[in-house]
């Protein structure tokens, strides 16, 4: 492809080139995206414009694939979902505005006013519905205020106020349905491979390939990929993200069982009932229906301000009518109210601010998650793939009681492969960089919470886990001599042991060295109001205070197990604290649980990633200063709302009741502002953006 560099700087490279169509703009950026170090692209077919944005390193790769790149050759994508959401819009904006000045130009005015009657008819409706429920609400007041216009004649009026109420009904519904297309880009299961049982050992199979009544198998910490039903084994399965149940389900045979809920403990055998799309596509729709029921406190104050204010527009109205004896000065109440703005403003700032978090790289699961996030005055951080590297390397290997040394490597490996999280990872990818191929020759593996796996190899036991976990727990012996070579190979690094038949096999020794810019997202936490940073670990004590120290953290635990974890949250919240959590693991989820607003890692396990409230999707720190500058600014932008609401609103009220300005114009100004204000609700927020950048 022939192209040309108009902007090169701070990993940002712009490019120009031949012209291209709609569709084949969108190949092209799945083309690029799937480089390593792009972050985002965006080609534009009106300007033949190519936007990258990559990591430092990228732009051979970028500049490279550009080169190679022939568009023509590409395979054209359709258009996105959220491409065609704004699309229609515009569409329908469009035809609604041509409406309305062809209604005013060429059709009579009594046809107008017969239309007008026609189209009261709805307002009125659900203006009688909510009275017939015993409700004085917006649509009472809606209702009110079309059907005064129309008594006194003033169809105008009446045909203008339906008009900008239904221009605010599709803004409101573009806004809510672009957001739900976002987030349900951000929500989709991520399961590449699942285990299909055979007649041999299981067999890693593509997600794709499974089809309704295989069999496969669902290892303790990852999420349940289909619909179906257990035919084989037991399992403790968290529900939460699908049926709102605080604790785990225990789950037999013939119990059914759904896409995206996740296994805590047990290994079982799920009957598949359901084509891979059709599951994914229902979990998808499930947490998203979630995600607008947890609603922000602000915005359901928000709704009831806006209920409660109703009558007192009605009094008014009254009030008004017995002083100046003018119906048109009365009127002036009813058309201008404030739950109007209020009711509409509130939920479009919620949801935009929870697409423009997706859009960032981080799944907000409920409105009211932003807003505990903002008040939060306390971070508590796990420290394996949180704090540190999220791709740990293992640097020592140390046999003990004549086991082999690549026998304890390929044999850790092959028991810590069922289960994601980024120490077994490293454990995992070691083996493969060294060619040491681990067969199946174990039994069932089961995960244990408080830090282990456990199986028989051969006949024998076989523990692989934390020192507190072998030693402590499963009780293994150790010798003075093997302890001070433990000491010695493990300081201030994570290490894990194998235990074969009661008796230590080796210890893996993992170098987790700390994230490039934990140091200085810590700052910057603290620059936002986090006044108390903290840290829970399982790692032995070395590790962690080399990371504590490193950081400069105000406090850390080390040797902690999963309960004392939740534990300590919990006493955090007590002494008046809101907290928030951040981890990875399975065993970060009772701490993820317990806190007032959680947040599961890009890279964390599947359960980690369902339990918490927020679910960041792109590897890093940064997003963590994000959320809360978006969501302090959130918060600020909904009380701004309110001043303008009832500062404008009031103002036109008096002029109404003055005489000063006529009801059709009152009608025209209040909902143009409510337009306005929920329009500027719909833009990303100041100065979220520019502060990452800083």
């Amino acid at each position: 492809m022939r192209f040309r560099i108009v902007y090169d700087r701070f990993c940002r490279l712009r490019v120009r080139c031949a012209g291209f169509t709609r569709e084949q703009g969108f190949a092209v950026e799945a083309a690029l995206s799937g480089l390593p170090r792009v972050e985002t692209v965006e080609a534009n077919y009106r300007t033949a414009g190519i936007l990258i944005m990559y990591q430092k390193g990228g732009r051979g790769d970028v500049i490279k694939a550009l080169r190679e790149m022939d568009i023509k050759q590409l395979a054209t994508e359709p258009i996105p979902e959220t491409v065609a959401a704004d699309d229609e819009f515009r569409r329908q904006l469009t035809v609604m505005i041509v409406k309305k000045a062809v209604s005013r130009l060429f059709i009579p005015l009594p046809v107008r006013n017969i239309i007008t009657l026609f189209r009261a008819l709805k307002y009125v409706g659900k203006a009688l519905d909510s009275l017939f429920d015993c409700r004085i609400d917006v649509a009472v007041l809606d209702g009110a205020s079309v059907s005064a216009s129309i008594l006194t004649g003033d169809y105008s009026t009446a045909s203008s106020v339906m008009f900008l109420l239904r221009l605010s009904d599709l803004l409101e519904e573009y806004t809510r349905k672009r957001t739900k297309l976002s987030l349900s880009e951000q929500l989709a299961l991520n399961v590449d491979r699942v285990w299909l049982k055979t007649e041999g050992e299981p067999v890693s199979v593509p997600f794709s390939q499974v089809k309704p009544g295989d069999k496969i198998i669902v290892y303790a910490g990852c999420v349940i990929p289909f619909d179906g039903t257990v035919v084989e084994g037991e399992a403790m399965v968290n529900q939460a993200s699908m049926m709102g149940e605080s604790e785990a389900v225990h789950k037999k045979a013939v119990d059914s069982v759904f896409a995206g809920t996740a296994v805590e403990v047990g290994t079982p055998t799920i009957l598949v009932k359901s084509a891979p799309d059709e599951s994914r596509l229902s979990r998808i729709i499930s947490l998203i229906d979630e995600s607008e029921s947890l609603k922000a406190g602000v915005q359901s104050r928000a709704e009831k301000l806006a209920d409660s204010i109703v009558p007192y527009s009605f009094l008014g109205f009254a009030l008004s009518y017995a002083v100046t004896h003018n119906i048109q000065r009365a009127l002036s109440v009813l058309m201008v109210d404030f739950s109007c703005a209020i009711k509409l403003s509130t939920p479009i700032s919620v949801i935009s601010a929870m697409r423009e978090a997706a859009e960032g790289g981080a799944v907000v699961k409920g409105g009211k998650y932003l807003e505990a996030y903002a008040e939060a005055d306390t971070m508590v951080f796990d420290k394996t793939g949180t704090l540190t590297n999220a791709a740990p390397k293992v640097t020592d290997i140390v046999p003990f009681n004549g086991y082999d040394r690549d026998y304890v490597l390929k044999t850790a490996a092959c028991l810590e492969e069922h289960f994601p999280h980024s120490m077994a990872s490293a454990v995992v990818k070691c083996a493969e960089e060294e060619n040491l191929l681990h067969e199946e020759e174990h039994a069932e593996v089961e995960y244990l919470e408080a830090h282990g796996i456990v199986t028989r190899l051969n006949g024998e036991r076989a523990v692989i886990g934390s020192a507190h976990f072998i030693f402590e727990d499963e009780g293994v012996p150790v010798t003075a001599e093997q302890r001070e070579a433990i000491d010695e190979r493990s300081v201030g690094k994570s290490s894990i042991f194998l235990a074969i038949g009661g008796k230590l096999a080796g210890m893996l020794v993992i170098d987790d060295p700390i994230r490039s810019d934990a140091s200085e997202i810590i700052g910057r936490l603290r620059e936002c109001g986090i006044k108390r940073i903290c840290m829970l670990t399982g790692d032995a004590e070395p590790a962690a205070k080399r990371v504590a120290d490193s950081l400069g953290l105000d406090m850390y635990i080390s040797q902690v197990l999963p309960e004392h974890k939740c534990e300590y949250v919990k006493a955090l919240k007590s002494n008046g604290h809101k907290v928030i959590m951040i981890g990875d693991g399975i065993n970060d989820t009772p701490a993820l649980a317990a806190a007032d607003v959680s947040v599961a890692m890009g890279a964390g396990s599947d359960i980690a990633r369902q339990v918490a409230d927020i679910a960041l999707t792109r590897d890093g720190l940064i997003q963590l200063v994000h959320l809360r500058r978006l969501s302090e600014a959130l918060m600020k932008r909904i009380n701004s709302n309110y001043g303008f609401i009832v500062g404008f609103n009031s103002a036109l009220i008096l002029l109404g009741i003055s005489g000063i300005v006529t009801p059709a114009a009152l009608a025209l100004l209040h909902n143009g502002s409510t337009i306005i204000v929920s329009a500027r609700s719909m833009t990303k927020l100041p100065n979220v953006e520019t502060g990452l950048l800083k």
